[in-house]
């Protein structure tokens, strides 16, 4: 049955199951039945009112008529019916009535709107008019209810002389109210629509505040809440927007001591505890926020419950947290470790430096650990070696760096050595005995009893727990690291100890990757170092100075070099290899080496660059691919001539020279630039003629000292310009003031600077003769030039010149072709240059005993310290040098 029953529910329509719609169908029959009452009550009234309107009229009008002047002199009159009957219908039509009758007192009609009823007696009972009193009453006519008014009319003595009789139909008055009812039930529809639509937001909002929920629903609702509210062990306080209390739940009382009748008291008047009280009254919300009660620790979460659409207030809950504190310590302690050890991980070894890296991991160790660090490594390890067990079984430790909360504090500073650190990692087996931490700080601080009076000052200073830990990795000893405490009365203990082995065993990991770079890296600048001039040659035509800045990232393949060629010249060659590191350092040896070796033979600036590319090409492609290419190469080679006052430079992807004149203007002439070497591109170089006066300055340099990461190339110009803007700088004086003009970026490129101030030799020790084509003038100027030699000082080379200059000489004149020039220089050393136009040169070889010839370049190279040959645009120059026995070369 049941089950019949469950489907016959829906066949009885719609049931309203919520509240709200409980409600809101409840509020829609009221309305109803008021708007019915109330049209009904309006149609009664109008109807009422409309019957009174016509009494009202009817008598009106027949009391105006029977007053109205000539009324009771026409019913005197001979014959009132032609008097009367004309004014009776003008009123009749002018008040819409249906008859105004005019009679005799005996009931005789003298009007009426039909004239056949004229002079016939009135029905009706008229005797009370006719004393003189007005009657009125409602009939039924023939055409309708009706009401009907009789007025006496009186003389002028008071007599009454007629009556006057006006009657109306009700249908007629209820015309005039009939064309008001539109308009009062159109008022009553509005005011019924008006009366739904408010009692439906009533429903919405009802409903919105119920949930939908029905009686039955809400009732076990409430029941649920009042069972949870009171059984849930947090704390429950609701205060409404007049800072009143209105319900604290029974674990809320318990929590803060409150009285039973508590609801309904102010705030400040509840007994609540005035930090909870301000947090309710404050409007803002709060998160467990910590209040502590008594022997409690409260957690306290304020929500505001205007916010979500509710009525104004806040409701507190409060959470006792004194049993999870503790817990809750260790949890945190345990968090703050592990966050203290991912920090140490990003922030320890954030560059290759054995110093810096010591550095970082002070501070992150201070304040958060320790009151103070400090870290204490082996003098080897500053070098980039390790210690070693064949250096003694002892190393000494040297303060690395050292942290704390304050700097007046008795620790040894930084650089001072502290002690001494086995070199065996077996001997460390003292790992525990250093690692763990000591409550008697005499015992502790042992490795001071060479300074007890230190070890007391760091006691007087309040130091009372200290942890030492040794620095070791991949079985290399490095150092120690002390962890000290003063101010935190906390002393260290075992879970300390483990994070201490922890920290410190990631830092030592990064201070060895600190030691093998600091020790490659410093085998790479020593190579280089060695690979690069060591000195500069002898000569008087420049003054040279120079400045090399290894790069900290790596070491790089910049170089220089300045070579003495013959005939008062000098070449100054700046390069830079690609890269860093070794496999750069060997390539720049390898071509500073090839430099050198085309320079010997003398060749040009452009040449001697394209068989240096050459070279590389042919390197790189002879490289095998266990071996690395050389990335690429730029070069300046310039060559200065002091005879001339001149420089002819080339370059090959390098950056141009500046020029410094004497007026300390700067210049950075135009040159024609070529690829970098070994590109491959098989295309010439070219070369460039500058007229350079004397005492000008030469600056040749690699980018790194223009490029930096916070400027750009031409930044870089303006600031080199600005450095050699001055006279009279000696080229030493030059390199520091660009120096400081141009502060290198050495993490990431080397640096090389050259400065070279130029002098001419003195015409007076130069010598030329333009010599003919014939052996016979080969005697004259061997006079000629012994004579030049006597005139400086120079007698006891005569001999050998007379002999070098006839062989030279000889040779151009016989095998040579025009024009042919000799020329004599006098400077560090007694130069015999022979030129002609003829690009074949002699070669030295033994002649055999039958030979006529072939001796004369043997007794040249025996007798003269160096000769050889240049090629120049117009021929050859065969050249030969000789030292002057007195050793004083004269300046330029």
């Amino acid at each position: 049955m049941s089950v019949i029953r469950a489907r016959r529910v829906p066949a009885r329509g719609p049931k309203v199951r919520t509240v709200a719609g409980q409600v809101f169908l409840l509020q829609l029959v009221l309305v109803v039945l008021l708007a019915v009452a109330a049209v009904v009550a309006l149609v009664l009234q109008v109807r009422r009112d409309s019957t009174q309107a016509a009494r009202d009229r009817t008598l009106s009008v027949a009391q105006a008529f029977a007053n109205a002047p000539g009324t009771a002199e026409a019913l005197d009159g001979p014959d009132p019916t032609a008097v009367l009957q004309p004014r009776a219908e003008a009123v009749r039509q002018a008040a819409d009535v249906a008859f105004v009758v005019v009679s005799s007192t005996r009931g005789i009609r003298y009007t009426h709107p039909d004239t056949d009823l004229i002079g016939k007696r009135v029905l009706g009972p008229y005797g009370e008019a006719a004393q003189g009193v007005p009657v009125t009453r409602e009939l039924s006519a023939s055409v309708g209810p009706a009401v009907d008014s009789v007025v006496p009319v009186f003389r002028s003595d008071g007599s009454v002389a007629g009556l006057v009789a006006v009657e109306i139909t009700t249908s007629d008055v209820d015309e005039s109210a009939e064309r008001q009812m539109p308009v009062i039930l159109a008022g009553t529809a509005a005011a019924l629509l008006l009366a739904v639509g408010g009692s439906a937001l009533v429903n919405r909002r009802l409903s919105r505040q119920t949930r939908g929920l029905g009686p039955d629903e809400m009732t076990r609702m409430y029941e649920h809440h009042d069972a949870v509210l009171h059984a849930v062990r947090e704390g429950v306080v609701i205060a409404d927007g007049r800072q009143r209390l209105v319900l604290a739940n029974d674990e809320a009382r318990r929590l803060l001591g409150l009285p039973a009748d508590v609801e309904g008291h102010p705030l400040a008047e509840s007994g609540l505890h005035p930090r909870i009280t301000e947090l309710l009254a404050s409007g803002r919300p709060t998160t467990d926020e910590v209040v502590p009660v008594e022997d409690r620790l409260l957690a306290v979460n304020v929500r505001i419950t205007g916010d979500h659409g509710g009525p104004p207030g806040a409701v507190a809950t409060l959470r006792d947290t004194t049993d999870l504190r503790a817990v809750l310590g260790r949890v945190e302690a345990v968090r703050e470790r592990l966050l203290l050890l991912y920090e140490a991980g990003a922030r320890i070894g954030s560059t290759l430096d054995v110093t810096t890296t010591a550095q970082e991991l002070t501070r992150v160790a201070t304040p958060r650990f320790a009151d103070f660090t400090t870290v204490d490594l082996a003098e080897s390890v500053f070098r980039g070696d390790e210690p070693r067990e064949s250096d003694g079984p002892l190393a000494r430790l040297r303060r690395a760096a050292v942290a704390g909360l304050h700097d007046d504090h008795p620790l040894h500073p930084t650089g001072r050595v502290t002690g001494t650190v086995p070199t065996s990692p077996g001997s460390l087996g003292g790992t525990a005995r250093h690692s763990l931490p000591e409550a008697d700080v005499d015992t502790a601080l042992g490795w001071y009893g060479s300074d007890p009076e230190h070890a007391e000052r760091i006691v007087a200073h309040g130091f009372h727990s200290v942890l030492t830990v040794p620095l070791h990795a991949r079985s290399v000893v490095l150092g120690m690291v002390n962890f000290w405490r003063s101010q935190n009365p906390e002393p260290f203990v075992e879970d300390d100890e483990a994070f201490a082995r922890e920290l410190a065993a990631r830092a030592a990991m990064c201070i060895d990757n600190a030691r093998r770079y600091t020790r490659e890296h410093e085998t790479a600048v020593a190579l280089q170092r060695s690979l690069l001039p060591s000195g500069l040659p002898e000569q008087n035509a420049l003054d040279v100075a120079y400045r090399y800045v290894p790069a900290e990232a790596g070491v790089g393949g910049d170089w220089f070099d300045v070579i003495a060629l013959p005939g008062a010249r000098v070449a100054l060659v700046v390069g830079d290899v690609v890269g860093h590191g070794l496999h750069a350092a060997a390539t720049m040896g390898r071509l500073r080496t090839a430099v050198h070796n085309f320079a010997a033979l003398d060749l040009p600036a452009d040449e001697l660059l394209a068989r240096l590319d050459e070279l590389v090409s042919r390197l790189d492609h002879e490289a095998g691919p266990d071996r690395a290419e050389i990335a690429g190469a730029t070069c300046l080679y310039a060559i200065y001539d002091a005879v001339a006052g001149r420089c002819s430079l080339s370059r090959a992807g390098h950056p141009g020279p500046a020029l410094v004149l004497p007026d300390g203007s700067v210049r950075f002439p135009d040159s024609p630039v070529g690829l970098p070497l070994g590109v491959g591109s098989g295309l010439p170089f070219e070369a460039v003629e500058l007229d350079v006066p004397e005492g000008s300055r030469l600056v040749l340099y690699t980018d790194g000292l223009l490029e930096s990461r916070g400027r750009d190339v031409d930044e870089g110009i303006e600031l080199l310009r600005q450095g050699l803007t001055r006279a009279g700088r000696t080229p030493e004086e030059t390199c520091a003031q660009v120096l400081a003009q141009l502060p290198a970026d050495r993490t990431t490129d080397d640096v090389v600077l050259l400065v070279a101030g130029t002098h001419v030799l003195d015409p007076s020790r130069v010598a030329v003769w333009d010599v003919e084509r014939d052996p016979a003038v080969v005697s004259r100027i061997r006079r000629e030039v012994t004579d030049r030699l006597a005139e400086w000082g120079l007698d006891e080379e005569a001999f050998v010149t007379e002999l070098i200059l006839s062989e030279l000489l000889t040779n151009a004149v016989r095998h040579g072709t025009d024009p042919v020039r000799v020329r004599l220089l006098y400077d560090r050393t007694l130069v015999c240059e022979v030129c002609d136009g003829s690009s074949t040169a002699p070669h030295l070889r033994y002649a055999a005993t039958t030979d006529e010839g072939g001796r004369g370049l043997f007794l040249v190279a025996q007798m003269a310290d160096r000769w050889g040959t240049r090629y120049t645009e117009t021929g050859k120059v065969i050249w030969s040098e000789q030292t002057p026995s007195s050793g004083t070369p004269p300046g330029l």
